[in-house]
């Protein structure tokens, strides 16, 4: 299995500027001085911590220009930003202005690509990449091929693709911002999990946000994976300009119709990929198979199947990577149980569409909340999730938000509002939620906001949860 019949780029000779000194950016600008580029790298920052990262970049030849980010360097040929650089940054628009192309690091790997290069299969979605992007390359690896979760998450994408390791495929995760500068890119298959408000001082409005979702379809030879339960994705979908004879794929938690997958009296079964699927089924996995087995969760291991099921994997390779599947920490992560009250971490659900993916997996609730809204609203997500609720615990710069949002749409519901930043406010989190909760109550942390007003990110404040439940569950008649 190999990828498009394709040649690397020369970037020989050519000077290129490099927007960012992050990761991605120190990757770029070494990979493209390594393949003979004259690369200056330009960060708007003056710290410390970048003045030391510039010093192996300069020795390696490099020029790094910080404290100036909003000027083109003289010559400059071609621009490569990190994804968090905003399109209407000046830099951009002088190049803009010069004539000269501003592209991404995936837009880069895509044309260092060979004809030895594995081929992608990508995702994005508002929700839900990083587990989905790990789902299927456990799939891939069970079914024995040569596979890692790459883009988004893990190793920089340049990296891999210049490596001396080589794939069969690759499990690709795409963040909007990647796909904005990626024109491109042409995956085998891709899928759009979801599409809920988000990033929008980004993007500039939601119809920019979704068509930057969508360019992942472009250009797909086998499958565009869409979500039945969420027609916008079908919508991109319809829009993709594909290769002839890719299929559109659905997934569902209900029951499949043809050319889709979904759920079945507690299988998950393929309707898409099997002789005669106006007839016919296959069981690909148990839903019991999935950990843990939360509706989005199952969502995520479905269009995981469908890309796996779209690359030739067998059910059986579909059935053993889920089941050796575990997603990072503070996904939907059960800690301990006390007292008969599930206490359950969330932490990176860090806006309202994952919040409410997550309230829906319980039906007795104390809903730990609150942080920093990045302008969300919180009545949508409260009026859906009012009838699970027992409680409320709200903390953060943003909770008075969410305090209004559950006073309109949820008044019956007991809500903690609790004024502290300091080192030990989680631990009073924890023991309200306690007084709060009864046996067979849930205690989740599904934030619906930012951490950083109180945390350094969402993993801190997931650890500083962890941590104090495990302080309760130390306590008397506390039960692992």
């Amino acid at each position: 299995m190999v990828g498009h019949q394709v040649s690397r780029v020369s970037f020989n000779g050519k000077h290129i500027t490099v927007a960012g000194l992050g990761v991605s950016g120190v990757s770029a600008a070494r990979a493209l001085a390594g393949l003979g580029a004259r690369v200056t790298v330009v960060d708007g920052g003056d710290s410390a911590a970048l003045r030391e990262r510039a010093v192996p970049l300069e020795a390696a030849g490099i020029t790094v220009r910080l404290g100036d980010a909003g000027s083109l360097p003289g010559g400059t040929d071609l621009v490569v930003t990190s994804p968090g650089w905003k399109p209407d940054s000046p830099l951009f628009a002088a190049a803009a202005a010069a004539g000269v192309d501003v592209v991404g690091d995936v837009e880069i790997a895509w044309q260092l690509r060979d004809e030895t290069s594995a081929p992608w299969l990508a995702v994005t979605g508002t929700n839900g990449k990083t587990t989905t992007v790990q789902m299927l390359a456990s799939i891939l690896e069970a079914a024995g091929l040569r596979t890692a979760a790459i883009g988004n998450i893990g190793t920089p994408i340049i990296d891999v693709v210049l490596g001396e390791q080589q794939y069969d495929v690759l499990a690709v995760e795409l963040s909007s911002y990647q796909l904005h500068w990626a024109p491109s890119l042409r995956a085998h298959s891709a899928a759009v999990l979801n599409l809920a408000p988000d990033h929008l001082d980004w993007h500039g409005s939601m119809e920019a946000y979704a068509a930057d979702k969508g360019r992942i379809y472009e250009g797909n030879r086998v499958a565009c994976v869409y979500n039945v339960e969420d027609p916008a994705t079908e919508h991109l979908v319809m829009e993709a300009d594909v290769e002839e004879g890719c299929r559109a794929i659905g997934f569902t938690l209900g029951a499949p119709g043809p050319s889709m997958v979904g759920v079945v009296d507690g299988l998950l079964v393929d309707r898409a990929f099997v002789p005669d699927r106006h007839k016919n089924a296959q069981e690909l996995a148990e839903v019991s198979d999935i950990k843990p087995a939360a509706p989005h969760n199952i969502a995520n291991a479905l269009a995981a199947a469908a890309l796996a099921r779209a690359f030739g994997v067998e059910p059986a390779a579909v059935r053993a990577g889920l089941r050796a599947f575990r997603p990072d920490a503070h996904r939907i992560a059960h800690v301990a149980d006390v007292d008969g009250v599930a206490y359950v971490d969330d932490s990176k659900a860090t806006n309202t569409h994952a919040a409410q993916a997550s309230l829906a997996a319980y039906e007795s609730i104390v809903w730990i909340a609150g942080g920093l809204a990045k302008g969300a609203t919180f009545d949508e997500l409260v009026a859906a999730s009012a009838k699970r609720l027992r409680g409320a615990v709200l903390i953060g710069a943003d909770r008075a938000l969410i305090r209004e949002a559950l006073a309109r749409h949820a008044p019956d519901v007991p809500v903690v509002d609790l004024d502290r930043t300091d080192t030990g406010a989680m631990a009073a989190v924890v023991r309200e939620a306690a007084r709060l909760a009864g046996p067979g109550d849930t205690v989740l942390l599904a934030p619906a906001c930012a951490s950083m007003d109180m945390f350094t990110n969402y993993n801190k404040r997931g650890e500083a949860f962890a941590e104090a439940v495990r302080d309760l569950a130390a306590g008397p008649g506390a039960q692992e």
